[in-house]
C-alpha cells in the first residue's frame, strides 16, 4: 500500500480531503492500494443519510466555532479535531464492500495490537481497545474504486465531542450520555510514551511500502476547485425528508427513519430513508423507486420487492424488515 502526500502541510477545510480522496481513487493504477492520514479543526461530520439537525446540535457548533459538514458515505455523525488523526483508504479492488471493509479494519486492528494494545474489529464499523470505541469508520464506493475513511481518536477533546453530536434517542434510552462516553476511549489512555506525530509515522511505516504517490501543486489547485460543492447549503442540509417516525435500529444494518408520502388514493409517491446505514449504491434506483405506485401493505410491498434483495443496496437490510420499517413507522 502506497502513501499519499501533500506538497506542503498547510492546514485545509474537511471537504479537502473528502475531495482528495476521489480524486486520488479516480487514478490509482489498478491492484493498487493507497493511504494517507490528516488532520482538521474541530469539525462535525455527518453521514450521506443523515438529516443534520437530528445528528448535530449546531447551536453548539456555531457557538464554538466547530465547522459542520456532510461527506458522501453512509454511517454515523462523527467528531473531529487537530488531536484526532483521519485514516483513509483507497483501493481498486473490486471486492464486495464487507470484504473491503473487513480488510481495511483488519489491518488497522493488526497496526494496533504491534503497539501492544487490545485492539479488535469485531463490531459493525468501529475498532476497540479492550471493548472501547478507537476508531469509527465508513465506506463508498466510486465507479471502479472504493473509499474507506475514519476517525482514530488520540488525545480528542471529549467535551467537545459529546456536546457537538446529538445521540439519538435509541442510543440515549439504551445507554445514557454517561454510558456512550464511558464506550469511547483515546490512544494517549494506551500509549503515554507516544505522541502523536510518532503515532502517525508509526501507522505510515507499519501499513504503507513502495514509492509514495507525491501530488502536486497543480493537484492541489485541482482537488480545491472539486472540493466547492461540499461548501454549499444544498449539500450540506441535504433532501429534506417529510415527517419521519421514530428511529430503529436494526442489528447489522443501522438505525433507520422512515418517512412515506402517498397521493390521494393512498398508494406511495416517495419513501424516505434517513439513518446511519451504509450504501453499496443509488438507494432510489436500486430499491426505493421500486415501492413508487404501491399501496404501503404488507402483502402489496412483498409483491413489489419480489427479485430484490435489499442487502445489495444497505448491507444488513432485509426485505422483511424494510417492510417493517414502511408499515409501522
Amino acid at each position: 500500500m502506497r502513501y499519499v502526500t501533500l506538497p506542503d502541510s498547510k492546514p485545509r477545510l474537511l471537504p479537502f480531503y473528502l475531495t482528495m480522496e476521489e480524486y486520488v481513487a479516480r487514478r490509482l493504477p489498478d491492484g493498487t492500494d493507497a493511504f494517507f492520514m490528516w488532520q482538521v479543526d474541530p469539525t462535525v461530520i455527518f453521514g450521506r443519510n443523515q438529516v443534520m439537525d437530528n445528528e448535530v446540535n449546531t447551536g453548539y457548533c456555531a457557538s464554538r466555532g466547530i465547522n459542520v459538514y456532510r461527506r458522501r458515505s453512509g454511517g454515523g455523525c462523527v467528531y473531529a479535531d487537530r488531536d484526532n488523526i483521519m485514516f483513509s483508504y483507497l483501493t481498486s479492488d473490486a471486492d464486495a464492500v464487507t470484504t473491503t471493509f473487513s480488510r481495511y479494519t483488519s489491518m488497522v486492528a493488526g497496526m494496533l495490537r504491534s503497539l501492544g494494545l487490545d485492539a479488535s474489529d469485531t463490531s459493525r464499523n468501529d475498532i476497540m481497545i479492550g471493548g472501547r470505541k478507537v476508531s469509527g469508520n465508513a465506506f463508498y464506493h466510486i465507479p471502479g474504486r472504493s473509499i474507506v475513511h475514519g476517525t482514530m481518536l488520540f488525545d480528542t477533546d471529549m467535551a467537545n465531542m459529546m456536546a457537538a453530536i446529538t445521540p439519538s434517542s435509541v442510543k440515549l434510552d439504551a445507554k445514557g450520555v454517561d454510558s456512550v462516553r464511558s464506550r469511547i476511549t483515546v490512544l494517549s489512555e494506551h500509549l503515554p510514551a507516544m505522541d502523536i506525530e510518532q503515532f502517525k509515522d508509526y501507522a505510515r511505516r507499519y501499513l504503507c511500502s513502495g514509492p509514495d504517490i507525491a501530488l502536486t501543486p497543480d493537484d492541489v489547485h485541482a482537488i480545491e476547485d472539486e472540493s466547492l460543492p461540499y461548501y454549499t447549503r444544498e449539500w450540506i442540509d441535504g433532501h429534506r425528508a417529510g415527517r419521519a417516525g421514530k428511529p430503529v435500529r436494526i442489528d447489522g444494518a443501522g438505525e433507520f427513519r422512515v418517512a412515506v408520502a402517498c397521493d390521494g388514493s393512498g398508494l406511495i409517491e416517495r419513501v424516505d430513508l434517513t439513518g446511519d446505514f451504509f450504501m453499496t449504491g443509488d438507494l432510489d434506483a436500486m430499491l426505493l423507486d421500486r415501492l413508487r405506485g404501491v399501496r404501503p401493505e404488507p402483502d402489496a410491498l412483498r409483491e413489489a420487492l419480489a427479485g430484490t434483495d435489499p442487502s445489495q443496496t444497505i448491507p444488513g437490510l432485509t426485505a422483511e424488515a424494510l417492510i417493517k420499517l414502511i408499515c409501522h413507522p
